[in-house]
C-alpha cells in the first residue's frame, strides 16, 4: 500500500461549492494507468488529474471516469493553483507537458492564466437528431473535437435538460451548447456522457470551440463567458492567433491522502 497526496480544487469559482471540481495528485513517478483510472473513478468527479515533475516543466495528465483525455482546462487550472501554493510559491510560470503539447499557465495578479490551442471549427449540418437529443433546435453547429451548438437565447441554454442517451449518439467528444449572454459576452453548457460525465460543470477545453466562434461572430478578441450549469464558472479569455488564453480563479476545498 503507497500513501498518495490528493487535493480538490474548485476552478473557475473564488468559492467552494461552485466552478468545477477537480482532484490533482501530485506524484513522484507515475502510478500504473489502471490504478490511476480507478482512483478517477472513485473521485467521481468529471476530472481527475496527475502530475509528475520532470525536469524544471510538470507533465500533466487529465483522466475522465471514461478514460483519459488529451485536453482540460479547468484541472489544468486546479493543478497550477495547487502547484503555485504548495510547491514552487515563488514561480510566476508554469509550463506543462501533455497530449496537446505545451501547456503554460501564469499568474495574473488574482487569477491563473492558462495557453490554449483553438480547436479549427467546421460547419455541420443541424439536424433532427441534435434537436430530439437537446430539446431544442440549434441555428447552427460546428463539430472541431467536440461538437458545438449555436442557439438564440441564455434563456434556452440555461432550460435545456437533454436526452443524455441521444445526446451520445451525436457525433464529437463532448457537446457543448452556447447562445449571447445577458451579463456576458457568452453563455454554454457542456456535455460529456461518452466520458461517462453527464454535465461538465465548467469546461476549459470546450471554450477552444466556444470563444473561436464568438470571437468571430461578435468581431471582438476578449471575451467574458459564463458557464451556466448548477455550480456555475467564469472564464475570462482572449484569442490570439491559434491560441486561446483563459483565466479564472480557483477555491481550495480539500487536501487528503488516498491510501492505495
Amino acid at each position: 500500500m503507497m500513501r498518495v497526496k490528493q487535493f480538490v480544487v474548485d476552478a473557475f469559482t473564488d468559492e467552494v461549492f461552485h466552478g468545477n471540481q477537480a482532484a490533482v495528485c501530485v506524484l513522484d513517478e507515475w502510478l500504473p494507468e489502471e490504478l490511476m483510472m480507478n482512483i478517477t473513478r472513485e473521485n467521481n468527479f468529471s476530472e481527475t488529474a496527475f502530475t509528475v515533475k520532470e525536469d524544471e516543466n510538470y507533465h500533466l495528465r487529465w483522466f475522465t471516469p471514461g478514460g483519459e483525455i488529451d485536453l482540460c482546462g479547468h484541472a489544468t487550472l486546479g493543478t497550477a493553483y495547487v502547484l503555485f501554493h504548495y510547491y514552487v510559491q515563488d514561480a510566476d510560470k508554469l509550463v506543462f507537458s501533455t497530449l496537446s503539447g505545451d501547456l503554460t499557465v501564469e499568474r495574473k495578479q488574482e487569477l491563473l492564466e492558462m495557453e490554449f490551442p483553438a480547436y479549427d471549427l467546421e460547419p455541420a449540418e443541424v439536424t433532427d437528431e441534435m434537436e430530439q437529443a437537446l430539446g431544442a433546435r440549434p441555428l447552427r453547429a460546428y463539430m472541431g473535437r467536440d461538437l458545438l451548438c449555436i442557439m438564440n437565447d441564455e434563456k434556452t441554454v440555461r432550460n435545456l435538460t437533454p436526452d443524455l442517451g441521444k445526446v451520445k449518439k451525436l457525433d464529437g467528444l463532448l457537446l457543448h451548447v452556447t447562445a449571447p449572454g445577458e451579463k456576458t459576452d457568452c453563455v454554454s453548457r457542456s456535455f460529456a456522457p461518452k466520458l461517462a460525465v453527464s454535465e461538465d460543470p465548467v469546461c476549459g477545453s470546450g471554450h477552444c470551440h466556444i470563444i473561436p466562434y464568438w470571437a468571430d461572430t461578435l468581431g471582438k478578441d476578449k471575451l467574458t463567458a459564463y458557464q451556466a450549469s448548477k455550480r456555475g464558472g467564469t472564464l475570462y479569455c482572449r484569442r490570439e492567433g491559434k491560441s486561446i488564453f483563459m483565466a479564472g480563479k480557483a477555491a481550495l476545498y480539500s487536501i487528503g491522502e488516498l491510501f492505495v
